[in-house]
Parts: structure tokens; C-alpha cells; sequence
């Protein structure tokens, strides 16, 4: 199975966008290779916004850095779960990484149709972002990648499943299928963007799943004060990460609401953090 895989990444060029599989078969638990749909585009809204549904097979949409510094990213958009959005979430954020030697890689992962009502509507979107991060360990070479300079940068849902992914320590939410599989699906830093949900106001914590330690990875996080998925889910985050003595970074914007991706807000400062961050990736040697 690994080889039909390894042979479709091979078969990526230099070109921007290049898409690839992330399962050589079906993903785990599905029986369709549908790769989505696009929801008709929404009056008024300039420049439009790509919203895919019905995503059974995830796809990665790769952009190579033409000098790349080894440094990987795995961008997990945001969409609330029932909609991906790849591109105001996804590779809009593209040029700014690969501007700093950051190779990136959108996954287009599985929307939540599906998804028994007992199971998190999370873990099939983590199942597919621990593989991503699998398989660029695995084609490490042909892609120019260091293998302990891989990281994942999450936005709205995709941030809440970064956040996840974060802190699991390498744990997989899936089988081992094949020698992919034997990388390791542990982050080496994150960048969350405005994490959705990740705080439960009836309990004043974070998810369960988000078990902060000593081990965890760096994280750069970005909320706004006026967003509605409250920004103490990034606060909770930070100060765990800082109670256990993990180099992290916290901004919070006043004002800028949430969904804005890459995109600057009239009225707020928020356009500026990818500034700040890759000021902090290359305090990390991560960018140049």
C-alpha cells in the first residue's frame, strides 16, 4: 500500500497546488472517495471564500518553497467541521510561509456528514491531520523537509483540532496501516489562530483532550478579545504551556471577531500577526 502512496507524492512537482492523497485506500471508518463539493459562493462577498462539504477522501494541496529551510507546515482550515474552507484558511497562508523558506500542506479533510452522533466531531479531522504530518516524515527527502521541523498551523475548527493534535503526545487516533505509519504524528511547534471551541464556559476549562505537560511542542496562539469562541481557550492554552515551562507566545487583539484567516479586519490590528509570527518562527530557527 505505501508504495502506490509514495509514488503519487514522487510524482509532485514544484508547481503550487499540487494535490495528493492522504490515505492510500478508503480513511478510516469511510466507504466513498468523494472529495467534496463546493457550496455555491455567497453574494456580496469579495473575494469569494471556497466552503467544500461532503469530504470523504481528505487531499493535501502542496506549495514547495523555492528555497526551502527544511521547515514544514500542516495548515488545518477552519469550517466548523461541516465545511472546509482551503483557501481564506488554507493557502492564502502559502506565500507568507514559503516567502520565509516554509515548505506548506492544506489539508482538505473530512467534513462531519457522517459522523455517528457518539464520535467527536474532531477525530476524523485529527485521524487525517496525524497522517499528514506522517506522511511528510515519511517523503522527508523528496520534499526537503527536516523531520524535527515539522509543525501545523490551525484555524477556527482546525485550530481546535491543532490544539488536539498538540498535546496527544504522539498518540494516534487511528491504526497503523502501513510504513507511513511508522513516522511520528507529534507536532514540533503549532501556530493556532483563533482555536474554535476550545474552552468550556460550564466548566471554565479546556477541552478534555487538550492535556498540556512538560512534553508538549511550542505554540505561537492569536486570538481577539470580541471573539464569540472565547479567547480564554487561548489563555487556558498559553498559561499551560507556561506552567510547564514551554516556550510559547500569546496575542490578543482587541477587536477583529473571528473567520478573518490571512485577511485584514477594517477598524482592527488583527492583519498584522502573521508579522509577529514569523517574527517568533525565526526566534525559533524555524523561518529566515
Amino acid at each position: 500500500m505505501v508504495g502506490s502512496l509514495i509514488s503519487i507524492v514522487q510524482a509532485a512537482d514544484e508547481t503550487a497546488g499540487t494535490s495528493i492523497p492522504v490515505w492510500t485506500g478508503f480513511a478510516p471508518g469511510e466507504t466513498s472517495h468523494d472529495v467534496g463539493v463546493a457550496q455555491p459562493p455567497r453574494a456580496g462577498e469579495e473575494p469569494p471564500i471556497i466552503r467544500l462539504i461532503n469530504v470523504r477522501k481528505p487531499t493535501i494541496d502542496v506549495f514547495l518553497a523555492k528555497k526551502p529551510n527544511g521547515t514544514a507546515v500542516v495548515v488545518l482550515p477552519g469550517g466548523g467541521f461541516m465545511k472546509v474552507v482551503p483557501d481564506k484558511e488554507g493557502c492564502e497562508a502559502a506565500p507568507w510561509l514559503n516567502a520565509h523558506g516554509i515548505s506548506v500542506f492544506v489539508v482538505r479533510y473530512r467534513t462531519n456528514e457522517v459522523t455517528p452522533k457518539d464520535e467527536p466531531a474532531w477525530r476524523r479531522p485529527l485521524q487525517d491531520g496525524q497522517r499528514a504530518i506522517r506522511l511528510l516524515r515519511a517523503n522527508s527527502d523528496q520534499w526537503h523537509i527536516n523531520k524535527d521541523q515539522v509543525g501545523v498551523l490551525g484555524f477556527s475548527a482546525g485550530g481546535q483540532v491543532a490544539s488536539i493534535l498538540h498535546t496527544a503526545g504522539g498518540v494516534a487516533a487511528y491504526d497503523a496501516l502501513d510504513d507511513v505509519d511508522k513516522e511520528s504524528c507529534r507536532p514540533d511547534f503549532s501556530l493556532l489562530i483563533y482555536p474554535w471551541n476550545v474552552y468550556d464556559a460550564k466548566t471554565q476549562q479546556l477541552l478534555p483532550q487538550i492535556q498540556l505537560n512538560a512534553k508538549s511542542p511550542p505554540a505561537f496562539i492569536v486570538h481577539t478579545h470580541d471573539d464569540r469562541s472565547s479567547s480564554m481557550g487561548s489563555v487556558l492554552i498559553y498559561a499551560g504551556l507556561k506552567q510547564h515551562n514551554v516556550q510559547a507566545e500569546l496575542h490578543i487583539y482587541g477587536n477583529g471577531g473571528h473567520g478573518y484567516g490571512m485577511r485584514p479586519v477594517a477598524g482592527s490590528d488583527i492583519g498584522t500577526w502573521p508579522a509577529r509570527a514569523s517574527e517568533w518562527l525565526v526566534r525559533q530557527n524555524l523561518a529566515r
